[in-house]
């Protein structure tokens, strides 16, 4: 049976740990065969058994891979705030009407709140939903936004831009936040509902009934060797049934890929498009200034490459200053490196004078959902349902999606409720089906606030481009509000978009000073990523091949540049001429960036173990 809390989750383990020590002092049952290169010219990288199915692995014959199994009403996959605030909704409907109602949360972050990564700053309508006494509560909401800011940097000057009543980047009564913290104290008022969460246990696999519809989940496996042997200290993971699971795993979650292929879910929308987004937080002293909120676009990027800045200064008992930078994936040269322009933007004359004297305390990047209305899946399924950025309920003008993600988790529960307490309720599929929840979404404030930007972020596809964009705001959403009667299309795929290195410029950015810029790998440290060294690569490659023959000949390795975490570098074979390609998957922070950017979309990023990836203290 699935434990009833996540202690008996952790003492199973240490039951696991202790058998392991008992039989490192034992002769081995198991005597694994090398595991070797199929291939005389190309290493071997990928031993995932997504890739390489255990069922043809003579060393895993005789394995038991039998999984506990336990059953919920709704099990939520992910514990962020779309996730967090469905099952929050559940319980408190479940408490209203006197219901009983099992509602479980796997989160693959050892701690909540630990993989969660924004600006932030944060619209509270749908925290004042969900809990109308929020302030009373605590809420780690310190900081209302004081002074708005935006202008346009050229390379040694800053244009101001007046931000207009109306247009989407105003942030008048909104609430700079660091998000960690805020997904931490959701996750409080749900176990004082009685909400089970597993903080560790990553959702590794979708489940189905015979008939098609959603089971549940299987959390991942653990104790297996890099070269995908099971180690002695291997263990199955474990099945949780559902009549429904709702999907919240964040933007580009690596279920909500599987069931899009399933089910077919993006049949009727546009490709989704992304950003990167690069975060830092830094303590500082004499530029301190609580509430103030600052965006730029521009300078180091041209205007063809969509993004810009952030920096936020935060009253949290000491004085501390939120900044980043973003940059649309959809971006064309190969030789573009996000994190390098980060650094460089943060040398421009108007920011740096900021930061000089200060200390830089934590790093950190994601992933973000850029495709708006237009590139929505369809959101429910039979069995279960997508909430918050894993379909992209991301207001992309505003930089904002905390507020959309909530309010679907919201509306998910209480469609799910009155399913699930509906004494003639039918159902067609073993796993139930919910339609209603789109169909209410589409009445709400989400569904109008996404429509009404819906052409802002691809108007910046025009020859004038981000600056194109902003003149396409001014008229159309300021004047009309999002009413045009057409809609535009996006360019397609982010993978699509990168041009060959021949017809590209390489890019030659400033060597860090170590004091205001940094370099990769000191950064990284700053995340506090861990993985399990001796387990199978997360990032798994479709064709081991491919990286040398297509990646690097024909895009001089873009991988080793739009990677914020220095996971992949090209280094020399150990014999003979040539090179290979080196994942170095401990590294990796969980953005999801390689598994949308890649030009052959050759990698396939899965979960690691539970608890591994970065350990972000609020960012």
């Amino acid at each position: 049976m699935f434990p009833a809390c996540k202690y008996t989750l952790q003492a199973r383990r240490c039951l696991c740990s202790v058998t392991a020590l008992q039989r490192a002092h034992s002769p081995s049952l198991f005597c694994a065969t090398r595991w070797s290169s199929s291939s005389s010219t190309t290493p071997r990288i990928t031993s995932h058994y997504t890739v390489y199915p255990r069922e043809k692995d003579p060393r895993w014959e005789g394995v038991d891979m039998e999984r506990f199994v336990d059953e919920a009403d709704v099990v939520v996959v992910g514990a962020g705030p779309a996730g967090l605030s469905a099952a929050i909704r559940l319980k408190q409907l479940a408490s209203e009407q006197g219901k009983e109602l099992r509602v479980c949360v796997v989160e693959k972050a050892s701690q909540i709140g630990a993989h969660t990564l924004s600006g932030a700053c944060i619209e509270p309508s749908a925290l004042q939903e969900l809990f109308p006494d929020w302030k009373e509560r605590g809420a780690p909401l310190h900081t209302p936004v004081t002074e708005d800011r935006f202008g346009i940097l050229t390379e040694k000057y800053r244009i101001p831009v007046p931000i207009l009543p109306g247009l989407p980047m105003n942030n008048h009564g909104n609430y700079i936040v660091r998000l960690g913290h805020l997904v931490s104290w959701l996750a409080e008022q749900a176990e004082e509902l009685e909400v089970e969460l597993y903080p560790g246990y990553a959702a590794a696999e979708v489940l189905f009934h015979e008939d098609g519809s959603v089971k549940g989940i299987a959390t991942n496996d653990v104790g297996i060797s890099k070269d995908g042997s099971p180690k002695d200290t291997f263990e199955r993971g474990m099945e949780l049934h559902a009549k429904v699971t709702i999907f919240g795993e964040g933007c580009h979650g690596h279920l909500a890929k599987q069931l899009y292929k399933h089910f077919n879910l993006r049949q009727h929308c546009e490709p989704q498009t992304y950003a990167i987004g690069l975060k830092e937080v830094w303590v500082i002293d004499e530029k301190w200034r609580p509430g103030r909120v600052e965006h730029t676009v521009g300078w180091p990027l041209d205007r063809h490459s969509y993004g810009g800045s952030f920096l936020y200064h935060l009253n949290e008992g000491e004085p501390l200053l939120a900044l980043g930078f973003v940059v649309g994936l959809d971006y064309q040269n190969p030789y573009m490196n996000p994190f390098r322009e980060f650094q460089r933007w943060k040398h421009h004359p108007t920011v740096l004078p900021t930061l000089e004297g200060g200390k830089r305390i934590a790093y950190g990047a994601r992933a973000l959902n850029e495709g708006g209305f237009q590139s929505l899946p369809k959101l429910t399924f039979p069995g279960g349902l997508l909430v918050g950025c894993s379909p992209g309920f991301m207001n992309v003008p505003k930089i904002k999606g905390t507020h959309s993600a909530m309010k679907s988790g919201m509306m998910a529960a209480e469609t799910i409720f009155s399913k699930l307490t509906n004494e003639n309720l039918q159902s067609e599929t073993e796993g139930l089906c919910v339609p209603e929840y789109e169909e209410n979404l589409k009445n709400s404030w989400v569904w109008k606030e996404l429509y009404s930007v819906r052409n802002i972020r691809p108007s910046c596809h025009g020859l004038f481009g981000v600056y194109g964009g902003m003149v396409y705001t001014g008229i159309f959403y300021w004047i009309l509000r999002g009413k045009e009667p057409w809609t535009l299309k996006h360019k397609g795929l982010d993978s699509d978009q990168l041009k060959p290195a021949k017809d590209c410029t390489p890019i030659e950015y400033p060597k860090p000073d170590g004091k205001i810029s940094f370099d990769l790998l000191s950064s990284v440290a700053l995340s506090g990523t861990n993985h399990e060294h001796d387990q199978p690569p997360h990032l798994t490659l479709k064709n081991d091949s491919i990286p040398v023959n297509n990646n690097l000949a024909i895009y001089d390795g873009p991988e080793q540049r739009f990677c914020p975490a220095g996971v992949y570098e090209y280094v020399p074979v150990e014999t003979g001429d040539g090179m290979r390609l080196q994942i170095n998957a401990q590294n990796c922070v969980h953005c999801k960036t390689c598994d949308i950017k890649d030009p052959s979309q050759n990698i396939n990023w899965v979960v690691p173990e539970g608890g591994g990836g970065p350990a972000y203290n609020g960012m």
